[in-house]
């Protein structure tokens, strides 16, 4: 296999080993401090964008003439056409993003990360500023991780340093925009590079903690959700948790199912090319009239939900209206997210349970954001099936850190539930969703790198002597690291669980059949 300068740097760095980590290190700290100032400008963009438009519905259209009104429509529906050009300018900005990063860590997926960046930040600014029912969190992920990617190549990085990187990226911008640094560290290595290795972690821990520095300076400490006082949930109730568990589960079930057929919906010929932008900002601007609780994001409405009066009618409309707006926003293709939705619909879905057992006199009200709290990190667990990432986010999202026991109870048995009902991690099936539809075009310069892959317990390679696994072709074993040190790759070497191996690969192919090898358990 030609090895070229990429992979020549990489292998020099792996026999560098301290000061490589050290540079990643500084590194990740340095992406930690771009991607927060530019995230830290686009929440500030956007609830700039949602003060405006508040305003323009009280102070301008209801009580205004057909005049301003049509001005109003004839700015979405202009909104609409900018969106349209932006998807066709570059598709990858569209949506949350975040499949998007996972598959180029992969190395299945190019990003151009410039047009990214900027395509991100005016289309989010626009299409969630005028009502859409995204969040900024998916959007603020793939932020940071193109941030991180113009970086690596501005520096000259190569590839694995380049995943390394992007991995750090992704935890700034998620750390950066839910004021969240331990879940996004934990969501950037659970969810997207499925790796806790010592040298991806340190760069993703600096980053997270550099770009939440920054965020709090702009925005202050103050938590995501704000819930007033919650009281400490007794232990006898621990039960409550299943049963929350159970619903959320259920509930994410339904939305991955929606999201993922949603696509149906749009392929009606009425909504081709510039059709579908137009609805779904058409039906924003009727919901600013008649239902403004569903439009945006979704943070005031969670932050209400403890004023609100007890009605379960009143919250199962707001469930089923952000239910069905989120995937009408979302279908179109507009840069946004779905992150900040869930969470909403997690919420209300906590508040239609707990609403019905305080009816049926099992539970007292005062424990009704308890409930709320936990379908939160439920509904999450479910959708995503990523337990630990979940029950991370809503302690510091809500700042409830005594309820890490219900926590987990609720998201264990949430993705116990969606696991069961056959439910797909829904990062996951919209990756395997764009590469069904398009497999971008990979230069082989950028096929050709290394991949750092985990030893997992009961794997095909676990207990296994080199020199007798059937490795794939075109994959070359460089480099062994385990906790006692640095380990020679030869014919006689027995790999263990835990190891981490360099592996050289020039194929997508080939890297997906290694991984599969190395990190899937067949025992």
């Amino acid at each position: 296999m030609h090895i070229n300068r990429q992979v020549a740097s990489a292998l020099d760095a792996l026999s560098h080993w301290p000061r490589f980590r050290l540079r990643l290190f500084a590194e990740g700290a340095l992406v930690g401090v771009v991607s927060g100032v530019i995230i830290s400008f686009f929440r500030w963009a956007l609830d700039a964008g949602t003060r405006v438009r508040e305003y323009m519905y009280e102070a301008v259209l209801l009580p205004g003439g057909w005049l301003e009104n049509g001005l109003w429509f004839a700015l979405l529906f202009g909104a609409a056409y900018m969106l349209w050009r932006f998807s066709a300018y570059e598709p990858n900005a569209g949506g949350s993003g975040i499949p998007q990063v996972k598959g180029v860590i992969l190395g299945v997926i190019r990003l151009r990360w410039l047009r990214i960046l900027w395509v991100k930040l005016v289309g989010g600014i626009v299409g969630i500023g005028l009502g859409l029912s995204l969040g900024r969190e998916g959007p603020s992920i793939q932020i940071g991780a193109v941030t991180a990617q113009g970086i690596s190549r501005n520096l000259g990085r190569f590839r694995i340093e380049e995943r390394y990187l992007l991995t750090a990226g992704a935890s700034a911008g998620l750390a950066a925009a839910f004021n969240a640094p331990l879940a996004g560290v934990m969501f950037a290595l659970e969810e997207l590079h499925r790796n806790f290795s010592g040298v991806v972690l340190a760069p993703a821990m600096a980053a997270a903690l550099l770009a939440t520095m920054v965020s709090r300076l702009a925005f202050g400490r103050a938590p995501i959700f704000e819930f007033g006082t919650v009281p400490v949930l007794p232990l006898q109730y621990i039960w409550i948790a299943v049963v929350v568990g159970i619903a959320a589960g259920l509930a994410g079930i339904v939305f991955n199912k929606g999201l993922l057929n949603i696509p149906r919906f749009y392929s009606l010929p009425c909504f081709r090319g510039y059709g579908k932008f137009a609805f779904a900002l058409a039906a924003a601007g009727v919901l600013g009239y008649v239902f403004p609780q569903v439009l945006g994001g979704g943070n005031e409405l969670i932050n209400s939900l403890h004023t609100l009066p007890l009605s379960l009618s009143l919250f199962a409309a707001l469930l089923i209206g952000k239910f069905l707006f989120t995937l009408v926003s979302y279908g179109c293709g507009a840069p946004g997210g779905f992150f900040l939705p869930m969470l909403v619909l997690g919420a209300l879905t906590g508040s239609v349970v707990g609403i019905v057992l305080i009816q049926l006199g099992v539970v007292g009200p005062e424990y009704l954001s308890n409930i709320v709290i936990l379908s939160m990190a439920a509904f999450f667990s479910a959708s995503v099936q990523s337990p630990v990432t979940g029950t991370i986010l809503i302690m510091e999202m809500t700042a409830s850190y005594e309820h890490l026991l219900v926590l987990c109870t609720a998201s264990l048995v949430a993705l116990v539930v969606a696991q069961v009902c056959g439910g797909q991690p829904i990062y996951e099936a919209l990756l395997q969703r764009i590469l069904a539809a398009h497999r971008p075009e990979i230069l082989a310069s950028e096929r050709r790198h290394l991949l750092e892959l985990t030893v997992a317990s009961g794997s095909a390679v676990d207990g296994k002597y080199v020199g007798r696994i059937a490795w794939p072709s075109h994959v070359v074993l460089v480099d062994i690291k385990r906790s006692s040190g640095d380990v020679l790759p030869g014919m006689d070497i027995r790999l263990q669980a835990g190891d981490y191996l360099y592996v050289l690969t020039d194929s997508v192919e080939s890297a997906e059949a290694v991984r599969c090898l190395v990190e899937v358990e067949t025992v």
